[in-house]
Order: structure tokens, then C-alpha cells, then sequence
């Protein structure tokens, strides 16, 4: 398992560099002066634009203005805003809000869509299998801003559920968003595990632990739900990185001060800096939840970390 875990840590080493690179270049690779959007559309003096250029390495090339930035963030600074607050301070009121409401997503993707995904499955091709698919194919094909409109006007406004915008409520503020943010996600969770109960159904193993008398509940949780949640761990794992870098849409429909927020401003702004800021902290999450994701697998089936 050791030797197992070093090789997956190796191979994210240059994921992690082709990823950041991409991203750095397409980013400052957007046409325009990003020190000259500053003033809007006054000029700056030429003696303040070179004094800029050369403080944010905006005149190296972009090979090397890559290579500081990423010698700098190993050490923990990933740099400053062309307004010269370092991006780590300008988020740290923006994580929080953003990953509670990623994790109350994913929590309840989790728990919902699985356990939808093994009724549906253990009851194939009944009025439930039927009801669930319905469902979940119904979720999928309506767009996020509808659903987060209909869900804040009715819970919100119309049957004062939960709270309609902003976190004052704590974290009884993040149940809407995370639902209406964890609902696509759910419906993929939940196909997922009916397609793969219904897989491992009719498998050797399953008939032979039929056959051996062990009961019922024994059979689905120790046999079927362990063989089955394998490639539901694999989407699980990818997609908390996902809700964090998705929720763009949902902070602005419940007027959430996250990092879905701070990216379209940074963007607007042609905060370059902070863009890539932030991506490569995303970068960073995506790859530890696929490194956990693989280190599920190991324990899942340990055939996986002796291949």
C-alpha cells in the first residue's frame, strides 16, 4: 500500500504542472494591458506602467513569468492583486463561505443519491426504478439558474423554509444553495449506483453468497454495495472540486460571498493574479480528492494496488 501510495503521489507532480501552465497561459494570453484597465479610461504614466510591468514580471517572458509564480507558490504565496493585496488575503473571506457550501452539496449528493441509486437498483424496472430515473432525468435536463429561482421563490419567499439570500443564518443559510448546487450532481450519483447495482446483481459472487444462506442484509451491504460504490467513489471524489469551482451560479442567485463570486469579478477586472490564484488552488483540491479516491480504491478492491 506504501509503494502503492508514492507512485499516485508522483504522477501528480506533472499534472500539477501541465494544469497550472495551461491555465497561467491561457489567462495572460487575454488581449489588452491589464495595469492600463486599472485606470479605466484615463491614461497612466509610462513611468508608473514600467514601475508595474516590472513588479509583477508582466515584461519576462512567459516561460519564466510562470516558472516565479510557481516557485513562489510551492512556498505558499501565490501571489498579489494588481492593487497589491496578496490573493491569499483577498480570499480568505471567500473560502469558507464556498467550501460550506460545496460540502453541504456534496453531503447531501452523498446521501440522497446513493441511497435513491440502491432502491432504484435493487427494484429494476418497477414503479420506483421508474419514478427515480424520471426524477433524476428530470433534474438534469432543467438549467441551474431555474432550479435555484423556483427553489429560493417557493422555500424562500413563498413557504419561509429557509433562509432566501446571504450567510447571516449561519449554517442553516447553506441548506437551499446546497441542495439546488448538489441536486445535478445527485441525479448522476444516483444513476450511477442503479446502473451499478443492477450490474452486480447478476454476478457470480452474488449468487454464490446467496447460495450460502448468509442473509439478506449481509449480502447488499458486504458484497454488492462494496463492488458497486467503486466507480461512485471515483465521482464523488472528482466532483467536491467540481461544486467548488461550479457554484458561480448559485452564489449569485442567493448572493453568496464565495469564490464563485471573486473569480467573475477577477475576470472582469483583469485580475489575471488572482485567476490563476485561485485555479491553482482548485488544482490543488482536484488532485487530493483523486489521490484519496485512489487510495479508496486500494482498500475497495485490493487487487487495484498490486496491479
Amino acid at each position: 500500500m506504501w509503494r502503492y501510495t508514492v507512485r499516485r503521489i508522483l504522477q501528480m507532480i506533472p499534472v500539477l504542472i501541465g494544469t497550472t501552465f495551461i491555465i497561467y497561459a491561457m489567462v495572460f494570453a487575454l488581449p489588452g494591458d491589464p495595469i492600463q484597465a486599472l485606470a479605466g479610461s484615463k491614461p497612466l504614466p509610462q513611468s508608473v506602467i514600467n514601475a508595474l510591468h516590472e513588479r509583477y514580471n508582466l515584461d519576462d517572458p512567459l516561460v519564466v513569468q510562470y516558472a516565479k509564480y510557481m516557485a513562489n507558490a510551492f512556498q505558499g504565496d501565490f501571489g498579489e492583486t494588481f492593487y497589491g493585496q496578496s490573493v491569499t488575503s483577498a480570499l480568505e473571506s471567500r473560502w469558507p463561505v464556498t467550501l460550506k457550501l460545496a460540502l453541504v452539496a456534496w453531503v447531501f449528493e452523498l446521501v440522497a443519491g446513493v441511497t435513491l441509486g440502491v432502491w432504484a437498483g435493487l427494484r429494476r424496472g418497477k414503479f420506483t426504478d421508474r419514478v427515480i430515473l424520471g426524477g433524476t432525468t428530470l433534474i438534469i435536463a432543467v438549467p441551474t439558474f431555474v432550479v435555484a429561482y423556483s427553489a429560493q421563490l417557493l422555500l424562500g419567499v413563498k413557504w419561509d423554509i429557509f433562509p432566501v439570500a446571504g450567510t447571516q443564518e449561519g449554517w442553516v443559510s447553506y441548506i437551499l444553495p446546497g441542495i439546488v448546487l448538489g441536486s445535478f450532481s445527485l441525479a448522476f450519483v444516483a444513476r450511477l449506483v442503479r446502473t451499478s447495482i443492477a450490474e452486480n446483481l447478476r454476478a457470480d459472487y452474488m449468487r454464490t453468497a446467496r447460495a450460502k444462506g448468509l442473509p439478506k442484509h449481509r449480502v447488499v451491504v458486504r458484497h454488492l454495495l462494496r463492488n458497486s460504490l467503486i466507480p461512485v467513489v471515483t465521482y464523488l471524489g472528482v466532483d467536491l472540486g467540481s461544486l467548488m469551482s461550479g457554484a458561480l451560479v448559485v452564489e449569485a442567485v442567493f448572493n453568496m460571498p464565495g469564490i464563485g463570486q471573486g473569480i467573475f469579478q477577477a475576470v472582469q477586472t483583469k485580475q489575471g493574479t488572482l485567476v490563476v490564484g485561485v485555479t491553482t488552488i482548485l488544482v490543488l483540491i482536484y488532485l487530493f480528492a483523486n489521490l484519496i479516491v485512489d487510495l479508496l480504491y486500494g482498500v475497495l478492491d485490493p487487487r487495484i494496488r498490486y496491479e
